[in-house]
């Protein structure tokens, strides 16, 4: 079902077509979580949980990195295709969608091709301890080839979204989560397995969504009436896509980038910091995409009235996304300041040392209570990406970028892993200023796209 953002009440209808969203992400954060829960509890023993667990959590900046270029062609073929499907420019529309499967096809396996290469020269690189060197390898070498799975169904997520449909992913989302969290069970707590086991299940469900999405939308496209015929691939449509793309993919991967440098610092700490950074990362994570999916959907809502010509419905729609945003980035504020410990704690094995559990708490007491100031963030930056504004994107990302990963590095020298953890709000604040002054100045209004 695609829906109209151009007509009706904006905060009405950014509420409903980002709560899907919203049901989305916290579905995909919730199995991504249940391979550092599942693996590090129902280890052998103890110890091999801990292990298991920074093994994952090793392995996770450089998954982020390749997740980066699947979200940034995402949001890239999101844009165009908002714009063309709000202007009722559907023939464009189609030859847009095709250009961007078969573009996306080709760099997935390019990075597959890479990423089974480098492997272990990357987890090298990262200083990763001997201890957990051989798992971390194991599980970042069965991730990489599923990133066909994993681009296909990123690419195909953008779309529905693009037209208005932000169900379908849910639903898809949902098959996905359940299939994962039932094979990592069974591969990790009846066949122990260990970190293979998760590794495979993530492959498996990733697979089975990717195909599944590549099969609904092939119907969905085919079901315009566009009365003519559409190029398959068209230079044109690759010329938009990369202009939206490649700053959504260069965004995207130097913030992992960021994040593998970061990783390097926390890995010279020590297994039991790696393993509470890796369960606070994942609780953390888990409440910044949940706040961002509301900005997904303004993105989206923006897009879809750049290409109506509607910028009146912008503001108002901007003030809706920012009170959904702060409102759930407050809840979680509070959760995750009172419950810190036992949130902490799922993902260690029971009778772990309580190291593991204090250093993810300290991390979540120190960037937790500034998630509403980050939500501000999000929203204006949604406008700048829905009118294709991407230079501008790019600037306050790169902000934020440069002083968490500049800070540290700087305060890693005085306060080890506490010094890490302060960078956070400090890019976070800065990244936040500049954007918000780039959506009040209305540079983003220049140079709209001619569709």
């Amino acid at each position: 079902m695609t829906t109209d953002l151009t007509e009706g009440k904006p905060s009405q209808k950014l509420f409903w077509f980002s709560l899907p969203l919203l049901l989305s992400v916290a579905f995909q954060q919730l199995y991504q979580m249940a391979d550092s829960v599942i693996v590090g509890r129902f280890a052998v023993s103890v110890q091999a949980g801990e292990l298991a667990l920074a093994a994952v959590g090793a392995s996770y900046p450089v998954t982020q990195l390749f997740m980066a270029v699947a979200t940034g062609i995402n949001i890239g073929t999101s844009v165009l295709v908002s714009q063309l499907f709000g202007a009722r420019r559907y023939v464009r529309m189609k030859s847009a969608v095709s250009t961007a499967l078969l573009t996306t096809t080709a760099v997935a396996l390019l990075l597959t091709l890479a990423g089974a290469l480098g492997t272990d020269t990357v987890m090298d690189a990262l200083k990763t301890p001997a201890d957990i060197f051989s798992d971390g390898a194991l599980y970042l070498r069965v991730y990489v080839f599923g990133l066909l799975f994993l681009f296909l169904y990123n690419v195909c997520t953008g779309i529905f979204n693009a037209m208005g449909d932000s169900r379908t992913p849910l639903v898809l989302l949902i098959l996905s989560s359940v299939s994962n969290v039932i094979l990592d069970l069974v591969f990790v707590a009846v066949f122990h397995w260990g970190v293979a086991g998760v590794a495979w299940a993530t492959f498996i469900a990733q697979g089975c969504a990717g195909v599944l999405a590549f099969l609904l939308l092939l119907r969905r496209v085919h079901a315009f009436d566009t009365g003519g015929h559409f190029l398959l691939f068209s230079f044109d449509m690759l010329r938009r896509l990369v202009g939206y793309g490649i700053p959504s993919i260069a965004q995207q991967s130097f913030v992992s980038v960021g994040n593998v440098i970061i990783q390097y610092y926390v890995n010279l700490c020590g297994a039991t910091v790696i393993a509470g950074f890796s369960a606070a990362t994942k609780v953390n994570m888990f409440a910044l995409t949940c706040c961002m999916s509301f900005s997904s959907g303004l993105s989206s809502y923006v897009a879809q009235n750049i290409g109506a010509r509607r910028l009146d419905r912008i503001p108002p729609g901007l003030r809706a996304g920012a009170c959904y945003s702060i409102g759930l980035a407050m809840i979680f504020t509070a959760l995750y300041m009172l419950l810190a410990n036992p949130l902490v704690g799922l993902f260690v094995p029971a009778g772990s040392a309580s190291g593991v559990i204090g250093v993810g708490r300290q991390f979540l007491f120190i960037v937790a209570p500034f998630y509403g100031l980050l939500c501000v963030k999000f929203v204006c930056d949604s406008v700048l990406r829905g009118a294709g504004a991407m230079r501008l994107f790019m600037v306050t990302t790169f902000s934020d970028l440069i002083l968490r990963v500049g800070f540290s590095v700087l305060l890693f020298r005085f306060w080890q892993e506490l010094g890490i953890w302060l960078s956070w709000p400090i890019g976070w604040l800065l990244g936040t200023g500049i954007s918000f002054w780039f959506y009040r100045s209305g540079l983003w209004k220049k140079n709209l796209p001619e569709l």
